[in-house]
């Protein structure tokens, strides 16, 4: 695994929108780039700040990732926020030429694409977790996304409370409990970390961006660990995505799954996300379901990639990486 050079204090970030802008959230992005510029300079390209759906057309948005790639001043590139149709730009995106520039990409939610294709298929580690615009907010988990940009390997544990999924919200309220749930009571299992936004996983599915038979053969001999955010698959969709997986061989040497909260969950036969889960694999697999990955505030960030160690007893989820 290639793990590119962290940031040091006052470096580049690249920051562009391969999928929405941020014009409709102006007011967000500038307090975000308040806390990333206490540490680091910034550089946008064109469209970051247009509004709609897509920040431009799929060559343009493209364009303006391998600029920051190419870039040897820029140490990262960060996407400006999530949104819907970046799976449009992959064909215009020369992954050969992000690979022979190998720099941290983060981003979460559709920008799984991009990090998932890169670490998979190139064996560059991604970060996952944060877009720009998710810097807004004062809290220890944005802390700790800026220590792991920075190379400082800290465990990170999971919160006590996290704020129930509301885009109209005028403030952020940490009123709902953290309860995870998990299939062995103490969990200590360490491997190769790989996932991201599930619904955009799925579509990656027998593409040319889809290198998980080959990033599960180069690390034949080592445990898999699975991370899943799921944004807004049914329970059912979820579970038939899980099984489609099984059937393709994706979860060869997998040792344990972990889901994130669903942002709008849904069924329509009762099933719940933890009986999907638990349908697909058996007892041989770690579960641990609602943990603090995704779209949910506060979140952890991942080093897709990565090696990990993951801890959970008493009720207390921990995961640390380890760069090898």
């Amino acid at each position: 695994m290639q793990y590119p050079q962290f940031l040091n204090e006052q470096d580049i970030i690249g920051i562009c929108a391969p999928s929405a802008g941020t014009g409709n959230k102006l007011e967000d992005y500038e307090k975000a780039l308040n806390t990333l510029k206490k540490h680091f300079n910034i550089l946008e390209t064109a469209h970051v700040r247009n509004d709609g759906i897509r920040s431009a057309n799929a060559s343009i948005r493209a364009l303006e990732v391998m600029e920051l790639a190419k870039d040897d001043k820029v140490k990262m590139v960060l996407c400006a926020r999530g949104g819907d149709f970046l799976f449009e730009i992959l064909p215009y995106l020369d992954f050969e030429e992000l690979a022979k520039h190998p720099k941290w990409h983060m981003g979460a939610s559709d920008p799984t694409s991009i990090l998932y294709c890169l670490t998979t298929k190139y064996d560059i580690a991604t970060l996952y977790g944060l877009c720009a615009t998710s810097f807004d907010i004062n809290h220890e988990y944005i802390d700790n996304a800026l220590a792991l940009m920075q190379g400082k390997l800290i465990t990170q544990y999971n919160f006590d409370y996290y704020q129930k999924p509301d885009y109209e919200a005028k403030e952020i309220i940490y009123d709902q409990k953290v309860e995870y749930q998990q299939n062995k009571d103490n969990i200590n299992i360490s491997g190769r970390l790989i996932g991201g936004c599930i619904d955009v996983i799925r579509n990656l599915f027998n593409t040319p961006y889809d290198g998980t038979k080959d990033f599960l053969e180069r690390y034949q001999n080592e445990n898999i660990i699975w991370f899943f955010d799921n944004y807004a698959l049914s329970a059912e969709d979820f579970y038939l995505t899980l099984l489609q997986m099984k059937y393709a061989g994706y979860f060869k040497n997998t040792k344990a799954i972990i889901n994130g909260r669903t942002v709008f969950p849904s069924t329509h036969t009762n099933m719940s996300y933890y009986e999907a889960l638990t349908r697909v694999f058996d007892d041989t697999i770690i579960i641990i379901n609602d943990a603090d990955i995704g779209h949910t505030i506060p979140r952890m960030t991942l080093i897709n990639g990565a090696y990990a160690h993951i801890l959970s007893e008493n009720k207390k989820f921990s995961i640390k990486f380890e760069l090898k």
